[in-house]
């Protein structure tokens, strides 16, 4: 990717499977204690602005209105004042809140407000049904170049891909990316920061849209999907949307909070891969609330009264994976 660096992440079942069976295997046999898991500060600016980060959404392809109507209303459920609106806890702001925990060289916490800032369909899909990495970021350059959103560079671009579009490693070695594109012509001389995800409805629900879902071409599974509350793939994208939102605010140009290689980071909620509720464990996602009605898991409200499920997020304070539920 030109000057930028890739930030990708995979729900890989059988590693987590694997590893569970052989933690179980060692139980009594050994006293030692794993170390603590940290995400360490590399000096570098977070999404700390007073004014908030404002979200531009792209979506490219053909989505139902009720895909856009919940990513859109995840997005809007994370300011704090939605959630004084909705009354009903816990709440998408709830699990934002733990972001604000991070903090710069400054001193300035990652903001607690979220706002959607613009929208714009691309519904023929101007570069085809078939894009590489690159071609995100054309769709970002582009977006901003036609005039469709300002260049802002204390916001996030958000490119949303359509269940029928392939994109370069989806599926394969990411469910969606964070990253930036340098200055230059097409972006108004700003630097920006953009993510990309992917509708996993129907491409990849195992992977990318767990625990909705499983792939059954890793084998036998000791567990039965989830059901969705707003759709398997509104919620799969809803999944990886908190992800990458939490690693941009924190992590958004390769020099903030990780773990590992800034290439491969382990970021805010990537480090707690597959929790989503307390006693979570590989290949199963914890303790969570239940819509009486449906039968939909989740473990977060938002505005409209919708419910989502979100990942754990790594919590600076305790250095521990922190669920709502």
């Amino acid at each position: 990717m030109k000057d930028s660096s890739l930030f990708c992440f995979l729900l890989i079942f059988t590693t987590l499977l694997t590893t569970h069976k052989e933690e179980a295997g060692r139980e009594g046999l050994s006293l030692y204690t794993p170390p603590p898991l940290v995400l360490d500060y590399h000096d570098g600016p977070l999404m700390t602005s007073s004014t908030g980060i404002p979200v531009y959404l792209l979506w490219y392809g053909v989505f139902s209105k009720s895909e856009k109507q919940t990513v859109a209303d995840f997005v809007r459920s994370i300011s704090p004042m939605n959630e004084q609106q909705l009354g009903l806890t816990p709440s998408v702001s709830m699990w934002w809140k733990t972001l604000t925990s991070y903090k710069d060289n400054r001193g300035m916490q990652v903001t607690s407000v979220v706002s959607i800032a613009g929208q714009h369909t691309d519904r023929s899909g101007s570069l085809g049904r078939n894009l590489n990495l690159l071609d995100v970021e054309t769709l970002v350059e582009n977006s901003v170049a036609n005039a469709y959103f300002p260049a802002d560079a204390a916001a996030v671009y958000v490119v949303v891909t359509a269940y029928n579009v392939n994109v370069q490693g989806f599926c394969l070695s990411s469910c969606g990316l964070h990253s930036f594109l340098q200055p230059s012509a097409k972006t108004k001389g700003k630097q920006l920061v953009y993510a990309w995800v992917g509708n996993p409805g129907t491409q990849c629900p195992g992977y990318c849209a767990w625990p909705f879902a499983v792939d059954p071409s890793i084998g036998p599974q000791d567990f039965k999907p989830l059901i969705a509350p707003n759709g398997v793939g509104a919620d799969g994208m809803v999944i990886n949307l908190a992800t990458l939102l939490a690693g941009t605010a924190t992590n958004p140009f390769n020099t903030g909070y990780y773990q590992g290689v800034a290439t491969l980071p382990n970021e805010a909620a990537t480090a707690c891969l597959g929790s989503f509720g307390t006693g979570s464990y590989p290949g199963q996602p914890g303790q969570l609330l239940t819509n009486t009605l449906t039968k939909a898991s989740f473990n977060a409200y938002g505005i409209h009264h919708r419910q989502f499920l979100l990942p754990a997020l790594w919590d600076p304070t305790t250095q521990t994976c922190k669920t709502l539920t």
